[in-house]
């Protein structure tokens, strides 16, 4: 039968066809993310290992991304004291809004917001850097000269995202909980000793291993999904700006749904 036709019946079996091409693309794609994922964990326990790419990616991960982190963590740490202050002070508690803060970032944003500075910025990097690699035909050149560029471009971007994420987490929650400090003492007078007490007191081991968890996690799907993207992309310059780009939303999207699953899993522990 002619899809192309005008005869009953022509357009049921045209949206069958359709549909069932879309789940074949989906599925196909499912399995390249699968033998991808599996190849990355094949590769990172043999040599050679590139350490010198690692400890390079980590600085350009890591190092430049400290003016754009400092600046958002501080400003995080501001508004949301500036934004919780009337609420606490409508019943008078305004003495617990160190111990807010410090829950707050320490628990969910400083992973986050982190997470989601570095998927804008790391992951657009690393998707665009390796889809035109790929499209200037640089990648098949590394494999004709006897290199592994698999290990050598992905799988030491996976681990320097991996490793620094969780490293940028940890400064952007103190410079977080510094600028809400700041706030905290120019507004109620607070000293930083008092400060300080209040917000350890406030969180728990299990807050800070859930934290942890949460950045390595976040961290290795950034550096995934980049190089995932930007190592499979095509069609020229137009493939690397596509490929830039879904490695930002498709990394962002994801870590939305990490969050969630680890939020579940973190509350079921802490109610046992």
């Amino acid at each position: 039968m002619d899809l192309d036709d005008n005869k009953p019946g022509t357009a049921p079996t045209r949206r069958r066809f359709v549909t069932t091409r879309r789940l074949d693309r989906m599925f196909v794609e499912l399995a390249s993310v699968y033998r991808f994922i599996a190849r990355f964990f094949k590769e990172v326990w043999f040599p050679p290992y590139e350490f010198k790419e690692i400890i390079k990616q980590c600085y350009e991960i890591g190092v430049r991304s400290l003016p754009l982190i400092s600046l958002t963590g501080f400003i995080i740490g501001i508004v949301f004291t500036n934004q919780s202050r009337p609420s606490l002070a409508g019943f008078g508690a305004t003495a617990l809004l160190p111990a807010l803060i410090s829950v707050a970032i320490v628990r969910a944003m400083g992973p986050l917001v982190t997470a989601l500075i570095a998927a804008g910025r790391v992951g657009s990097n690393i998707g665009a850097e390796l889809g035109s690699m790929r499209v200037t035909e640089q990648i098949d050149a590394m494999e004709v000269s006897a290199t592994n560029p698999f290990k050598f471009l992905v799988v030491s971007r996976v681990l320097a995202s991996t490793f620094m994420i969780p490293a940028l987490t940890m400064y952007t929650t103190f410079v977080s909980l510094l600028g809400g400090y700041l706030n905290v003492h120019q507004n109620e007078l607070t000293t930083l000793t008092t400060f300080f007490y209040q917000v350890f007191d406030a969180i728990t081991f299990l807050d800070i291993i859930a934290s942890s968890v949460k950045s390595v996690i976040f961290g290795f799907t950034i550096g995934m999904v980049g190089c995932y993207k930007g190592y499979n992309s095509s069609k020229g310059t137009e493939g690397v700006g596509k490929a830039a780009n879904s490695s930002v939303v498709t990394a962002m999207f994801l870590i939305f749904i990490e969050e969630l699953l680890i939020m579940q899993i973190i509350n079921a522990i802490r109610a046992v």
